[in-house]
C-alpha cells in the first residue's frame, strides 16, 4: 500500500494541483495508512469495503467533521481508482461509500458596491500620490491584480500562475489554467484592461521561473508573485480600504459568480465562466441570488410583511 501511495501522490504532482491541494491528500492518505497498518492490511488488495466502512466509521467517532470525512473518503477512493487504472486491482471497493453529509454553507462575499469600493482601494495611492515610488509601484501591480481577480473571477492559483502571453489586452481576454490542466477564455473588463496596461508600462523585468518567462504579477524585483504574497496584499487592501469584513481573493471571485448570476440568470455561462467541471458546485450561488431576491420581495411587496397601523 505504502509502495501505491507514492505512486499515486507522484502522479498527482503532474495534473497542476494546489500544494494546498496536494497536502490534503498526503495527510488523508497517511490515515489509510495507520488504519491499515493497525490491522495489518499491507496490500492493496488486502482493502475491503467492510474495512473501509469501519474505519470510515471509526474517525466519525474519533470527532472527524462531515466535511474532513468526505475529504478523506474523497482521497481513498481516488487512489484505489488509480490503482484498479494501473491494474493493481480488480475493482474500487469505495466507490459505494458515502461520507455523512457536510451542513452547506454559503460562501461570504460583497455587494457590488463593495466590491467596487475594494478593488479601486489601490488607486488612490497608485494614481501618483504617494512620495514613496516603491509604494507607486505596488500599488499600480495591485490595482491591475484586483481589477483582473473580479473581472475575470479567477482562483488564486490561476492569476498567479498568469504569464503576459496569456493576456491579450488588445482583445479584451486571458487564459487561464485550472484545475486538472484545463485551460479555458475568459473576457476581461474594461477597468481591468487599463490598470493591466498601466502595470505592463511600470513592471520590472519578470525574472523567468518553472511556471513561464514572463510572469504578470511580480514583486519589485520582478519574482513571480505566490498564492500566500497575494492575500497578504488582500488583507493590507482590506484595512487600508476600511472594509466591513477582511476579505480574501476566493470572496472577490464568489462576488464575482454572484453578481454574474444576479444580472444574467445564465447558470450554464457562469459555469463555464468559473471552470467548474459539475453544474451542482455553481449551484450554490442560486441560493445567493435568492437571498437578494427575497431581499427585494421584502422591500417592495405591500404584503411581504407586517405594517404597522
Amino acid at each position: 500500500m505504502a509502495a501505491a501511495t507514492d505512486a499515486f501522490l507522484r502522479h498527482l504532482q503532474h495534473k497542476n494541483l494546489s500544494p494546498n491541494t496536494l497536502a490534503g491528500y498526503r495527510r488523508d492518505l497517511e490515515k489509510l495508512q495507520l488504519l491499515a497498518d493497525e490491522e495489518g492490511r499491507d496490500d492493496v488488495q488486502n482493502l475491503d469495503e467492510m474495512c473501509l466502512r469501519s474505519w470510515l466509521a471509526r474517525l466519525h467517532r474519533s470527532g472527524l467533521s462531515p466535511k474532513s470525512l468526505q475529504r478523506w473518503l474523497s482521497a481513498v477512493r481516488t487512489l484505489l481508482r488509480f490503482c484498479v487504472r494501473e491494474g493493481w486491482l480488480a475493482a474500487n471497493m469505495a466507490e459505494g461509500l458515502r461520507a455523512p453529509k457536510a451542513e452547506k454553507k454559503l460562501p461570504k462575499l460583497l455587494d457590488v458596491d463593495a466590491a467596487a469600493q475594494f478593488v479601486e482601494s489601490p488607486n488612490s495611492v497608485a494614481g501618483g500620490n504617494s512620495e514613496d515610488a516603491a509604494s507607486d509601484l505596488l500599488a499600480l501591480r495591485d490595482a491591475a491584480m484586483l481589477e483582473l481577480f473580479y473581472s475575470s473571477g479567477l482562483r488564486l492559483s490561476e492569476l498567479t500562475g498568469l504569464n503576459w502571453p496569456d493576456l491579450d489586452l488588445r482583445g479584451g481576454e486571458v487564459r487561464v489554467t485550472g484545475k486538472g490542466n484545463k485551460t479555458r477564455l475568459l473576457p476581461v473588463g474594461r477597468h481591468a484592461l487599463r490598470a493591466l496596461e498601466d502595470w505592463r508600462r511600470e513592471a520590472p523585468s519578470a525574472i523567468a521561473d518553472t511556471r513561464g518567462d514572463a510572469p504578470v504579477f511580480t514583486s519589485a524585483k520582478g519574482k513571480r508573485l505566490g498564492n500566500r504574497a497575494v492575500q497578504l496584499r488582500f488583507s493590507h487592501w482590506s484595512r487600508a480600504g476600511g472594509a466591513d469584513q477582511p476579505v480574501h481573493p476566493h470572496m472577490l471571485r464568489h462576488s464575482f459568480a454572484s453578481h454574474m448570476l444576479e444580472s444574467s440568470g445564465d447558470l450554464r455561462a457562469v459555469q463555464e465562466l468559473l471552470g467548474h467541471a459539475d453544474i451542482s458546485t455553481t449551484q450554490i450561488y442560486t441560493h445567493l441570488d435568492f437571498q437578494h431576491l427575497a431581499r427585494v420581495y421584502d422591500k417592495a411587496h405591500p404584503r411581504a410583511k407586517a405594517k404597522d397601523d
